[in-house]
């Protein structure tokens, strides 16, 4: 019995432990076209969103994964027993936030830009797998250089980096809940 092309892609998103992005279903199933790949990867996407279902797939990190609806946060988080201890700290979100937009970085320039030591938020962070070392800069000392990860982008939901919103559209935002207030 011949499985789908759509059967077959969804269960490889469904085992898949980071995004699966096309080209690696395209590398799998290279009896397929690029084409046919592409209408599949759509039906899939479109079929979990007209569906009455808790499930979605979604494309995040320049790949396809499953996760819950976001209404249904609350439910998820008591059965995963979820509580504000597993959030970030805001010493780390401003860390991460710093090394987002200005990777590739270094401790000293993220300590430099926070004015304080960002050595734990980095460490948090580090375990979290929200940001990775990728070298070290070719300066005396030679510090290492830190860049988000993949999970960074599934963590926030962004596809690409490209999807971090632009200073003009922060300072749009703050504006606007200074309005409000």
């Amino acid at each position: 019995m011949k499985n789908s092309l759509k059967s077959i892609i969804e269960s490889l998103i469904f085992v898949s432990i980071e995004p699966l992005t096309p080209e690696k279903i395209k590398n799998i199933m290279t009896e397929y076209s690029d084409n046919d790949i592409e209408t599949a990867l759509q039906k899939i996407v479109d079929s979990y969103a007209s569906q009455d279902s808790g499930i979605v797939v979604f494309q995040s990190a320049g790949g396809y994964l499953f996760a819950t609806k976001p209404e249904l946060d609350p439910w998820v988080k008591k059965l995963l027993n979820l509580d504000k201890r597993s959030r970030l700290s805001p010493a780390a979100l401003e860390t991460l936030s710093i090394i987002a937009y200005h990777q590739p970085i270094t401790l000293a320039e993220i300590s430099a830009i926070r004015s304080v030591d960002a050595a734990h938020a980095l460490k948090t962070l580090l375990l979290k797998r929200l940001v990775k070392i990728t070298g070290r800069k070719k300066s005396p000392g030679k510090p290492l250089i830190y860049r988000t990860s993949t999970k960074f982008l599934t963590y926030f939901g962004l596809n690409s980096l490209q999807d971090l919103p632009t200073t003009e559209e922060i300072e749009k935002i703050l504006e606007e809940e200074q309005d409000a207030e």
